[in-house]
């Protein structure tokens, strides 16, 4: 038994190393990019031993859009958590976006941007799994501006699906803006831009009060 166990926690071990690397790659590569070759090339890993974790290279590249979900949660939407329902928790979810890709997590800067460009045409497993990514990311912005609607600090009135959308479109651009032009300039016209779409959403009561954050 400890030895069974101690060959599923070597292999957890490699599977946990392959899935750093392979999220590096396909953040600037794309998903594409991926094979057990260089893998095992670059890792110092026996290409079987490579193949045994993953079976495929459709497989490597699901995990792969796996992996990436949880480190960007662990980045984005686990934080927002400690924030209170609100404008506060918008702008925050919003900063917390910027800074990801700001800091680089990833090589590529957002690695979901990268690949839904890569397979938005494309149909098949990979496709639905960055399909499903990109909604669940949305719904929790749009999730996140109804709450806030639903604490009475957004207009009753306010779209939240609309407000989702151009929130998302200006982080989206801020990141590639940046990437292609290896510069922070974007991230802050980002914010202003942010900034200014939620002062034009919010109720005249949150809007009188300090909006040091924003």
């Amino acid at each position: 038994m400890t030895k069974t166990d101690g060959r599923v926690e070597r292999g957890n071990r490699t599977r946990r190393l392959v899935l750093r690397r392979t999220v590096e790659i396909a953040s600037v590569e794309g998903l594409e990019a991926l094979s057990v070759g260089r893998l095992a090339t670059e890792l110092g890993l026996s290409k079987s031993g490579v193949f045994a974790l993953f079976g495929s290279k459709e497989e490597l590249q699901l995990a792969t859009v796996r992996e990436a979900e949880r480190i960007f949660a662990g980045e984005v939407m686990d934080p927002v958590a400690e924030v209170p329902a609100g404008v506060a928790r918008v702008w925050r979810l919003c900063d917390l976006w910027l800074e990801y890709s700001r800091g680089r997590v990833f090589p590529g800067g957002c690695f979901f941007y990268g690949v839904v460009a890569e397979f938005d045409a494309r149909s098949g497993p990979v496709h639905d799994a960055v399909v499903r990514a990109q909604r669940r990311w949305t719904a929790v912005v749009e999730r996140t501006v109804e709450e806030a609607r639903g604490a009475g600090e957004l207009r009753a009135d306010t779209d939240a699906a609309q407000l989702a959308f151009e929130l998302v479109a200006l982080l989206e651009t801020a990141n590639a803006v940046s990437v292609l032009h290896d510069e922070e300039t974007a991230y802050r016209r980002a914010r202003v831009g942010i900034a200014g779409r939620l002062r034009s959403t919010v109720t005249e009561k949150q809007l009188a009060r300090p909006f040091a954050q924003f």
